[in-house]
């Protein structure tokens, strides 16, 4: 009989030519177990999806609860679905950042409240749908992101994608894009009254977690207000507690016109959104009528595995406690072969060399798992001289250091 080892290379797509073929059995909390018994601890989070952890029992509570009333009825925006307008509600409240706290210009104009929601099923269709929206509300064409940005690998997304070497084989793509140095001052003057928005990370992720000036965020929400520009903050990855706040914007001090999240929402399950202000979600409404549709968009019960991993985010102070969990990490790992660590919370980046020493640090701390415990780590899109941390925002001060013990003895 065929392994699953083979079904994984004869049938699943490829997306490289080294996958890390883990045959995971099953998983719970910060852990992941092997089909032979293998032991791991996810230090990545499925890359920041996990952030209430692995199979948490109040997200389990939730699924089966809905899955015992119905999973599809109708595509988007048709039927009241009521794990759809709960977590819609809850999504609004974690937005509700007061004016006062906004630290631009009392004077200006242009900032609404994020108070309607437009589900999507990943965060590559929030961005498309963001993309879409900033166009038909402005009327213009120019969109603007950063070098070194990750917003996904659909068409739309790629195109703002700020490497071209991830994407020079896709082209032709979406004309009108064009980038910007991220946390460089003087690049905002490219944010003109052409530019229908500008779709920028809080903090850059896949360019190995750099983290901007609070006056960065400060001048750009400033020029954008003064140039009509709508600012859309991509949170897929800061999002739902991952850096220290629910949200990352919250930081800042600065708010968005389109808010971008996914990943860490699902609680495991797959779903994302845009969030924006009704006045300007409204243009979807006519002109065409359906301006922008899904069928599986704010699946029922991906919306209950989300409103439930909100809900155990907030309880539980997950966002809050990140912070100390991300001092303790620095301070454990301090090694002559690490350079710098950087990040804010549970979404850190630790610089080495080069990734010709890095890798074979993180194939050692997986291989750990032969003499008991491995640890999952990873590197980052463009910046593969940096491993990623970000486990789940539920690991134990004592789980901390067990990871931290096996990842530097990776390193010696």
């Amino acid at each position: 009989m065929t392994n699953r080892h083979e079904l994984f290379y004869n049938y699943l797509a490829q997306t490289s030519d080294f996958p890390l073929a883990l045959d995971i059995d099953r998983a719970e909390g910060i852990y992941l177990y092997g089909a032979n018994g293998e032991k791991y601890v996810d230090m990545i989070s499925g890359i920041g999806v996990s952030n209430a952890g692995h199979r948490h029992p109040h997200v389990l509570k939730a699924i089966h609860q809905q899955l015992d009333k119905y999973m599809h009825l109708m595509v988007y925006g048709e039927y009241i679905e009521t794990p759809q307008v709960k977590l819609a509600e809850a999504l609004v409240q974690t937005c509700k950042v007061p004016r006062e706290t906004c630290k631009v210009s009392k004077n200006l104009t242009g900032l609404e409240p994020l108070d309607n929601v437009y589900f999507t099923n990943s965060g590559a269709e929030a961005v498309e749908g963001a993309m879409k929206l900033a166009k038909r509300f402005t009327g213009r064409s120019e969109i603007i992101s950063c070098f070194n940005a990750y917003h996904g690998s659909t068409q739309g997304a790629l195109s703002l994608a700020g490497a071209e070497f991830f994407k020079r084989n896709f082209r032709p793509l979406l004309p009108d894009v064009r980038h910007i140095r991220f946390g460089v001052l003087e690049d905002l003057s490219l944010i003109t009254t052409r530019t229908a928005a500008i779709i920028i990370e809080v903090i850059s992720g896949e360019a190995g977690v750099r983290v901007p000036d609070v006056a960065y965020h400060q001048a750009l929400r400033a020029r954008c207000t003064e140039t009509g520009t709508l600012l859309v903050y991509d949170e897929i990855q800061t999002g739902f507690g991952r850096t220290g706040t629910f949200w990352a914007f919250e930081q800042f001090g600065v708010v968005p016109d389109i808010l971008l999240c996914a990943k860490g929402m699902g609680g495991g399950m797959p779903i994302g959104a845009f969030i924006s202000s009704k006045s300007i979600m409204a243009v979807f409404k006519n002109n065409p009528i359906l301006g922008h549709i899904t069928t599986f968009g704010g699946h029922p019960v991906s919306c209950a595995s989300s409103l439930a991993t909100l809900e155990v985010i907030q309880s539980e102070g997950l966002a809050e406690s990140a912070v100390a969990k991300g001092q303790l990490i620095r301070g454990l790992l301090q090694h002559p072969s690490i350079k710098e660590i950087r990040g804010e919370g549970l979404m850190l980046a630790v610089e080495f060399e080069s990734f010709e020493v890095l890798k074979p640090i993180i194939d050692r701390a997986i291989g750990r798992a032969k003499q008991g415990t491995g640890v999952i780590t990873d590197w980052f899109l463009f910046c593969d001289n940096s491993m990623r941390i970000a486990p789940p925002l539920v690991i134990t001060e004592a789980q901390i250091r067990e990871a931290c013990n096996i990842i530097l003895e990776a390193i010696d």
